[in-house]
Parts: C-alpha cells; sequence; structure tokens
C-alpha cells in the first residue's frame, strides 16, 4: 500500500516507517525536521522536509494519493503547550486541519488516517484508573486539549466526506530513539543521565503515575489499525497499569546498575498526578495487546543508549 507517515523522522514515526518498509509498503515520510533526524529514515524511504502544513508537503499527499495516512507529526511537550499555545495550537491543531482539508480534493479515494493521540493528557486526573475510552475528556493541558481538537476534526471529516479514521490515545511512549535532550520523555532523560552516573530530576514527589507503554507496542497497534481500516474508532494504546515516576527511577537505576542520585524540584503547571489508561477496547476490536513488561522494555532502551554511546 501507499502511506504517507507525517514526522516518520521523529521518535515513534520512525519505528512505524522500519515496520512499514519491512511489509514493503511504498512509504512518504513529511517530516521538518525540528525534533527528528534524517538518520532515522532508511534511504530507500522518500522523505520531503518539510512542515505539515506547507504547499509543498500538502501537493507533495495530493500526488502520491496515499492510502494511509499515519499522523505522527507533533508539537509533544505538555510545558510548551502551556508557555507557548500559539505554537502548539500551529503545529499540533492547524497544521493537521490543513491536511485533513486537503484530503477532501482525494474525494472518494480519501486515505485511511491514523491518528496518535495522547491518552496520558487527554482524560486529565481522574479516579477512574485505568482509564476507559468513555471517560470525560477533561485535560489538563493544552497539548491534551489541542490532540482532542484533531479527534474532532477526524469525526467532522468522517461525517463530512466520508472520511475513515482510526484514533490511538498513546500512554507514555518510551524506546530506543527517543532523544533525551530538550522536551524528551522521563525515560530517555533518565537513561542519559543513569548511564553517566548523573543525578536525575523529578519535578514533583515523584507519587505521580504514569502508564509507560514500549514504543515497539505503539507500532503494532499502528498496524492493527491499518489492517482493520475501521470507518471509526478511539483506542486506548497503553498497558492499564500505573507506575510512580519514583518507581519508574527505581527499576531503570537498578537495570543500569547506576549509583545516580535522585533530586526533587517543584512540580510543573499541566501535569497530571495520575494516568494509565484501559487498553481492552484496543485488544477486543483490533486484536491487539502489549508484547513487552516495563522491565523488558527498560532493559531494551537502557541497551539501545549504551550501543549508540559506544558506536560514537
Amino acid at each position: 500500500m501507499r502511506v504517507v507517515v507525517t514526522g516518520g523522522a521523529g521518535f515513534i514515526g520512525s519505528h512505524i516507517v522500519d515496520r512499514l518498509l519491512s511489509d514493503s509498503h511504498d512509504i512518504l515520510v513529511i517530516d521538518d525536521l525540528s525534533s527528528g533526524f534524517r538518520s532515522n529514515v532508511p534511504q530507500d524511504v522518500r522523505l520531503l522536509e518539510a512542515s505539515i502544513d506547507s504547499s509543498v508537503a500538502i501537493e507533495a499527499v495530493l500526488e502520491f494519493q496515499p492510502q494511509i495516512l499515519i499522523h505522527a507529526a507533533a508539537q509533544i511537550s505538555v510545558r510548551t503547550s502551556m508557555e507557548d499555545p500559539g505554537l502548539d495550537a500551529a503545529v499540533n491543531v492547524v497544521g493537521f486541519l490543513k491536511m485533513l482539508n486537503a484530503l477532501k480534493q482525494l474525494a472518494n479515494e480519501a486515505p485511511h488516517v491514523v491518528f496518535l493521540s495522547t491518552g496520558g493528557a487527554i482524560y486529565g486526573d481522574t479516579d477512574s484508573v485505568p482509564t476507559n475510552e468513555s471517560a470525560p475528556i477533561l485535560p489538563e493541558s493544552l497539548y491534551g486539549l489541542h490532540k482532542r481538537f484533531g479527534e474532532l476534526y477526524l469525526d467532522f471529516w468522517h461525517r463530512l466526506i466520508g472520511l475513515s479514521y482510526t484514533v490511538l490515545r498513546l500512554g507514555n511512549v518510551y524506546g530506543p530513539r527517543q532523544n533525551p535532550h530538550g522536551e524528551a520523555g522521563v525515560v530517555a532523560i533518565f537513561a542519559e543521565r543513569l548511564l553517566k552516573g548523573e543525578a536525575c530530576t523529578i519535578f514533583g514527589d515523584g507519587s505521580q503515575t504514569r502508564d509507560f507503554i514500549y514504543v515497539g507496542d505503539v507500532v503494532e497497534a499502528v498496524i492493527a489499525a491499518i489492517q482493520e481500516r475501521r470507518d471509526a474508532g478511539c483506542f486506548n494504546i497503553g498497558t492499564g497499569i500505573e507506575t510512580s515516576v519514583s518507581e519508574l527511577f527505581a527499576i531503570m537505576k537498578n537495570v543500569a546498575n547506576s549509583d545516580s542520585e535522585l533530586i526533587f524540584a517543584p512540580a510543573r503547571e499541566g501535569e497530571q498526578s495520575r494516568s494509565a489508561i484501559d487498553p481492552r477496547a484496543a485488544a477486543d476490536m483490533l486484536g491487539w495487546s502489549t508484547r513487552e513488561t516495563l522491565h523488558s522494555g527498560l532493559s531494551q532502551t537502557l541497551q539501545s543508549y549504551t550501543s549508540r554511546d559506544n558506536a560514537q
């Protein structure tokens, strides 16, 4: 199949591209390389370096006429969304809206859209943990709110032109290639610092929980969504297990055999206290389930950072 992957040079997107390539799909990657890396994209995959809302990107999609569009491009920082709402909206709302609007020109041949949303930020703080898809949408951050806008746009286009789509609400994704610099996930940050023997910082008291899911399991959820190609649907992609950030540090410190210390700092605006998402609908409707435990996923992640450092 012809597949467009926006954000395909980034952390999650590049793993999706690798999996699609192994299945011999024809792939077009669109990425502005603001957080992704050209080296993440195999040489035999076409990479268009452009913003998703640019005319050149939209023209490329229309010319390519994809059967599947996987939207992984995003501004991913909760903190940035609160500090610079306009930037977050420009990328996560306006950019996606322009791409969807362009798909109208494909009319009856519009692709099935797989949209990577957030399960970690869209529901907000709730006592219903693990949270299922029917829970109220009460995000604590503009990042979560703007991802919800993307879901609503898909529903609108489904009703307007019959666009089929699958929304995957992801837990806190971690794994190889996650950039430990800038606005990265806590696993990537801890991994780099633990392997260097440097102190790790937790913002808050460490009791805040997250649903950590290995990137390889997310990739298999995307493949399941492509194979099912349902008319419309939203699915949590997580483990359903709460892990506190303090527990995460302890596990990673043990796996890395590190003597790094732990430092606490004030909590950040927009951060939830609890988060874990119920993946049973994805199991029932997509036939998907996680393969990696937290320990096995963290072991592979830390090994990837060790291998990368040894190669440099």
